[in-house]
């Protein structure tokens, strides 16, 4: 919301793409924006208005489609005071075309156009509007948003203000908290009912209620050729994150499945915002970009509790502790640490292990001074081999997140899982 008010009063504003996956939460915040900022909003929604998609296939005028939208809207459209709303513009590419005619003809307008985007990417002849728009990303809620959601701002505040002996006297209550975000995650119909009425069943029937409908998309918006593949490759994430070697493996999919035959799927998801890929670097050098390979790489959900309904983890196991979860727990630490990292502090890090080594950097991303690895634990665990031995090869101070308090010692920095998106060293300087 802060976002929207800052472009809503930008001088040099462009109409605005909100990109996410379906159900984050586009439409809500949208429409919130425009009741508490505008004095009218024109919401236009593709699924449902044909006859605004005729009008976008004679014509991408601004002039033409203003008049069109009066007519749909019932109100003339104010420039300073009102807000457009194009929503589902994957339905009808052309409308996002056109922004890029509002741009150049008519920059005075507050348009917004938002959409999960399934199928654009591969929509023959649709023009994305490059440098005539804004672009703004939109996540599932992290584990600061859901403190803030579930009643515990206080907590997320001594967080954000990096207030270390609050948080330490709150250690284990934040712990507890954290687990209850793995199980359910930050989908936020998902989190709305549960801090409603704390059922943990509700929360994974409408976990799998939103799986349901990401397989619908497959269908209704991929080629067909494609359908089997997304399928194959969305089912397979659960068992591919939970082996000893992450990098993602194509026989995991099916015995003789090759890279090629999967490629396209893996980029249709990607560009859906369903999954977040990791890719490895060969030398943990800068520019890391430079060293990137891109035919090894991990895969990750977009949401953590989206991770435990597709492996079918019940949220009991996930809350106490469960043995059974050995295995996925390391998996489920990881997707929480990218997540957070993808959506609080907007980085995309990478992964690094050396060639006949066993040593791997879960994450590495870039600062100025050199490559930061990290290395994440599921719990307290204070070992550290592989990040002490990448400190003696290459000098690099390393981040060990886990469940311990915050400490710095000579080699590396400890930081609580809980608060990890807040209390990272600079790692401008």
């Amino acid at each position: 919301m802060k976002n929207l008010k800052l472009w809503k009063e930008s001088p040099g504003r462009k109409p605005l793409i909100l990109e996410g996956a379906r159900q984050v939460g586009k439409t809500w915040i949208v429409r919130e924006f425009g009741r508490k900022y505008f004095s009218d909003v024109a919401y236009i929604n593709f699924d449902r208005e044909r006859a605004m998609s005729e009008h976008l296939a004679r014509t991408l005028s601004p002039e033409a489609l203003i008049h069109a939208i009066e007519v749909l809207h019932g109100n003339r459209v104010d420039p300073d005071n009102t807000l457009i709303i194009f929503d589902e513009v994957q339905e009808e590419p052309r409308a996002l075309s056109s922004l890029k005619y509002f741009c150049e003809d008519a920059p005075d307008y507050h348009i917004i156009a938002t959409g999960s985007f399934m199928g654009i990417a591969l929509h023959e002849g649709t023009s994305f509007p490059v440098g005539k728009v804004e672009v703004e990303k939109m996540y599932p809620l992290s584990f600061l948003e859901f403190l803030e959601a579930y009643g515990k701002p206080q907590l997320k505040e001594a967080i954000e203000y990096r207030d270390m002996e609050l948080v330490a006297s709150f250690r284990m209550m934040l712990i507890e908290l954290l687990r209850i975000y793995y199980a359910i995650g930050g989908m936020p119909e998902v989190v709305s009912k549960f801090v409603e009425n704390g059922d943990y069943l509700e929360a994974r029937q409408t976990q799998e209620l939103i799986l349901d409908l990401y397989r619908n998309d497959f269908s209704k918006h991929a080629p067909i050729t494609l359908v089997s593949r997304l399928n194959q490759v969305w089912d397979s994430i659960p068992a591919q994150l939970s082996k000893e070697n992450r990098k993602f493996m194509y026989g995991q999919i099916n015995k003789g499945a090759r890279a090629k035959d999967f490629e396209l799927a893996i980029k249709w998801l990607e560009d859906c915002g369903l999954i977040h890929l990791v890719h490895r670097v060969s030398k943990p050098q800068i520019p890391l970009k430079a060293y990137e390979e891109l035919n090894a790489f991990k895969v990750y959900l977009n949401d953590i509790g989206l991770l435990g309904a597709l492996g079918q983890v019940p949220p009991k196991a996930i809350l106490e502790k469960n043995r059974i979860l050995t295995e996925f727990k390391g998996a489920m630490t990881e997707q929480y640490v990218l997540q957070q990292m993808v959506s609080e502090m907007h980085i995309m890090p990478y992964y690094y292990s050396a060639e006949n080594s066993r040593g791997e950097i879960d994450f590495l991303i870039q600062s100025d001074e050199g490559p930061a690895p990290i290395e994440v634990k599921a719990e307290e665990n204070l070992q550290a081999k592989s990040l002490r031995a990448f400190y003696d090869k290459y000098g690099y101070k390393g981040i060990r997140i886990s469940m311990s308090d915050y400490r710095e010692q000579e080699w590396l920095t400890n930081i609580p899982l809980y608060a990890f998106m807040r209390w990272m060293p600079d790692l401008s300087k």
